[in-house]
């Protein structure tokens, strides 16, 4: 075993039974707060990359307002919980993502107005600044909501990192083994269709498998892991795109193996908002 190799399976073996304890067994808050670290992360080598490129974000800043992003999905979970105490929730304050927001735009402003940058690279950084939430944070959010949901929160969010830690194995399997027909080959040379299909025959069987547990009929979960497969790739080639771009192999070294949380988040970016509202839109209107 090639020694990349070695320290990618050592690093998965240590992080997978930590990310699935702590869905499956933690508590919606702790699964926001550990969200908006990751969050965070991946934005700055997000803006990492960017630099690259000579745009330079208002980290700071944003970094606040990832994690009030993140609080608001955890708000709009317990709000929306049938379990937590209705009275409380109806003298609460009402907290939308249009607030934080508009939170957001009103600190890049006033930041923009005091900058001692000059003044060409202002439309820049309130560019990058506003990309990261609208391209990474806010799709990434509805992992809270995902476990936010009762009952069955952890079994589903669990469901959505499964099928796209599942896909992505296949895909790099098949892809190396039998892959002849590339699917990008100017954003992600080894990425093939041969790779995709896998990415999705494996989504599929993780629904197959937690359809049998699960109080969510196996036709649901199988439209949920089809629609979380391809939006996933759709969120890896994306993320490649914007590596490519810039020049760069890996968005970062935080996880020895695995690049950085970018790319180690990327396709789920895209897979837990695409199965969050299939979930909201498809089956809770039909209970």
């Amino acid at each position: 075993m090639k020694s990349g190799t070695g320290l990618r399976v050592l690093t998965a073996s240590i992080l997978i039974p930590l990310v699935v304890a702590a869905i499956w067994w933690g508590p919606t808050w702790l699964m926001a707060v550990v969200s908006a670290f990751v969050a965070i992360a991946a934005i700055w080598e997000f803006f990492a990359i960017a630099e690259r490129l000579g745009f330079r974000a208002y980290r700071l800043w944003t970094s606040l307002a990832t994690a009030g992003i993140i609080g608001q999905q955890f708000y709009a979970s317990r709000m929306a919980s049938t379990n937590y105490l209705g009275s409380l929730l109806d003298r609460s304050p009402r907290v939308t993502l249009e607030a934080v927001l508009f939170w957001f735009v009103l600190g890049v402003a006033c930041i923009a107005l005091g900058t001692r940058r000059a003044l060409r690279e202002v439309l820049p950084s309130i560019v990058v600044s506003a990309s990261g939430l609208i391209f990474v944070v806010l799709p990434f959010s509805a992992v809270v909501r995902l476990h936010g949901v009762d009952v069955v929160g952890p079994m589903l969010l669990l469901f959505t990192v499964v099928l796209v830690w599942v896909g992505d194995t296949a895909a790099y399997f098949v892809g190396r083994g039998i892959g002849r027909w590339k699917l990008a080959p100017e954003i992600s040379p080894n990425k093939t269709w041969e790779g995709a299909g896998a990415n999705f025959l494996g989504a599929l069987f993780v629904a197959a498998v937690f359809g049998y547990w699960s109080r969510i009929p196996p036709a649901h979960m199988l439209a949920m892991a089809a629609l979380g497969s391809v939006a996933g790739q759709v969120g890896d080639l994306f993320e490649s795109t914007w590596k490519r771009s810039a020049g760069v192999k890996d968005s970062g070294t935080i996880l020895p193996g695995h690049g950085g949380m970018l790319d180690r988040i990327d396709a789920l970016i895209l897979a837990a908002p695409a199965v969050w509202y299939y979930f909201q839109w498809v089956v809770l209107k039909q209970h």
